[in-house]
C-alpha cells in the first residue's frame, strides 16, 4: 500500500512539475505571478484582489460585518470603503505595516512591511484609482518652535510632549520616532484608528510642516546628561537618580558594616 502511494506521488510530480524560478510567497500575503514589465495598475489590481478585497470589497466598496462586531476604531465594517481615500491613506497604512491587518477587531500597529517597493507603489496607485482623493503630502521645512506649540496643543495629550507615545482607554498612542516626515503628515490628515482627523481648516499645511519639523527635531535631539530615560521629564529622572543613589548608599553601608564587624 505504501509502495503504491509512493508511485502515485512520483507520477503526480512528473505530471505537474514545479514552475522554474518560482519562489514561495512571503508570509502573510499573496504575490501574483506576473510577467516583467506588467503595468503598475494591473499589478496593483492583482495584489489588491489577493490581499485586500476580502475586507475592503472587490471594488473598494467595503465589507459589512457579520453580527455586531465592530471593526478597528469602531468602524462598522469588516473593512471600510476605500473609494475616495486617494493615495494618501493607502501609502500610510501600507508603508507603516499597519496593513494588511490580521483581524478587523485589532488596533493596527507598526510592523514589518511585507511588500516590495514596486508592489507598494502598485497598490497605492490602484487604491488611488478607485476614486478622487488626496495625494501623498510633501512636508517642507517648518518652524520647530511653532511646531512645539502646535504639537503641545493638539497631540501631546496622547503622544506626550516628546512624542514618545502613551496608553489610552482601549488603545495605544504609538511613539512617533519611527515615522518619516511624510508618514507624520499623513497621520495628521487621516486620523488612523482612534486619532482625530485634522483637516486643513484646523491645521494648515504650513502649521503641519512645523509639527513635522518639531517631531523630527525631538527625535534627533541629543542627551547632554547621557542617559535620556525616554525624555519623560525631571520627575522620572529624579526617581531613577534617587533609586541609584539609594542602592549605592545601601551597598556602602553593608561594606563598612562588615569591615567594622570584622575588627
Amino acid at each position: 500500500m505504501r509502495r503504491a502511494a509512493v508511485i502515485v506521488a512520483a507520477a503526480a510530480a512528473l505530471a505537474f512539475p514545479p514552475a522554474t524560478g518560482a519562489e514561495p510567497p512571503r508570509a502573510g500575503i499573496v504575490i501574483p505571478s506576473t510577467k516583467p514589465g506588467t503595468p503598475l495598475l494591473q499589478l496593483g489590481y492583482q495584489l489588491y484582489a489577493g490581499n485586500c478585497s476580502s475586507c475592503h470589497g472587490s471594488l473598494g466598496e467595503g465589507v459589512a460585518p457579520r453580527g455586531r462586531a465592530a471593526g478597528s476604531g469602531d468602524v462598522r465594517a469588516a473593512g471600510p470603503p476605500l473609494r475616495g481615500v486617494g493615495a494618501l491613506a493607502a501609502d500610510f497604512y501600507l508603508r507603516t505595516g499597519y496593513m494588511p491587518l490580521a483581524t478587523p477587531q485589532t488596533q493596527p500597529r507598526r510592523t514589518r512591511v511585507l511588500f516590495s517597493a514596486r508592489e507598494l507603489a502598485a497598490l497605492v496607485a490602484y487604491v488611488a484609482s478607485l476614486g478622487n482623493g488626496p495625494a501623498i503630502p510633501q512636508p517642507r521645512p517648518g518652524s520647530v518652535a511653532g511646531g512645539q506649540r502646535l504639537f503641545t496643543e493638539h497631540c501631546a495629550g496622547c503622544h506626550q510632549v516628546v512624542a514618545q507615545g502613551g496608553y489610552l482607554t482601549g488603545a495605544v498612542a504609538p511613539p512617533l520616532a519611527p515615522d518619516s516626515a511624510t508618514q507624520i503628515a499623513e497621520a495628521v490628515r487621516i486620523g488612523p484608528y482612534l486619532m482625530p482627523r485634522f483637516s486643513e481648516r484646523t491645521i494648515s499645511n504650513r502649521q503641519l510642516d512645523s509639527i513635522v519639523a518639531y517631531v523630527r527635531a525631538v527625535d534627533r535631539a541629543p542627551n547632554p546628561g547621557g542617559w535620556g530615560i525616554g525624555r519623560l521629564g525631571p520627575v522620572p529622572e529624579g526617581i531613577v537618580a534617587w533609586l541609584i543613589a539609594g542602592v549605592a548608599l545601601a551597598g556602602c553601608c553593608l561594606v563598612f558594616g562588615r569591615r567594622r564587624a570584622a575588627r
